[in-house]
């Protein structure tokens, strides 16, 4: 367990999340506003959640984890830090399956994220990177208090992206 909200759960992702995985990497969202993992069946899943997620957990002590409603234990989405080679800073990132876009979860996750990676990990700034088109999570971004600050590209990936930030104060 990482944290809990009022409504959520974050968790670590298991090798057992692979379905999970595999529906919301193939979501219309996903595909459009953060693009094609090639997560076609469990076993890619499970190289997702191995490769990806808790590689991070072993390296940074930190990832993009599973959001659970609290009272049914029932993923959501996903959320965390990340620290990529092509960024400076620590970056934060989310996405909800459909059905539970739109509803407050994805704030009520990043607001505590936030928290946590200041709270908790100690970490003085967090960024975040998406499409000019996405205008809810960009909405989310400007909600938990990350300001605009350039457009960037990042190395072998054509689309230019914005690039949100926040410094945390001591």
């Amino acid at each position: 367990m990482i944290l809990k909200t009022k409504q959520l759960r974050l968790r670590e992702f298991e090798l057992g999340d692979a379905e999970f995985i595999l529906e919301l990497l193939n979501s219309p969202g996903w595909l459009e506003f953060i693009g094609n993992k090639n997560v076609n069946n469990l076993d890619d899943a499970r190289k997702y959640i191995e490769d990806r997620t808790m590689r991070s957990y072993r390296k940074h002590g930190f990832g993009l984890s599973m959001v659970e409603l609290k009272a049914q234990a029932l993923p959501i989405g996903m959320c965390g830090l990340v620290k990529r080679d092509t960024l400076d800073d620590v970056d934060i990132g989310f996405a909800m399956l459909p059905e539970f876009a739109g509803k407050g979860y994805g704030y009520e996750i990043a607001s505590a994220t936030l928290g946590y990676a200041k709270d908790e990990l100690g970490l003085k700034r967090i960024v975040a990177i998406t499409v000019d088109y996405n205008k809810a999570s960009i909405a989310l971004l400007q909600k938990i208090g990350l300001k605009y600050e350039k457009t960037i590209n990042i190395p072998n990936d054509d689309e230019e992206l914005l690039l949100f930030g926040v410094n945390f104060k001591d």
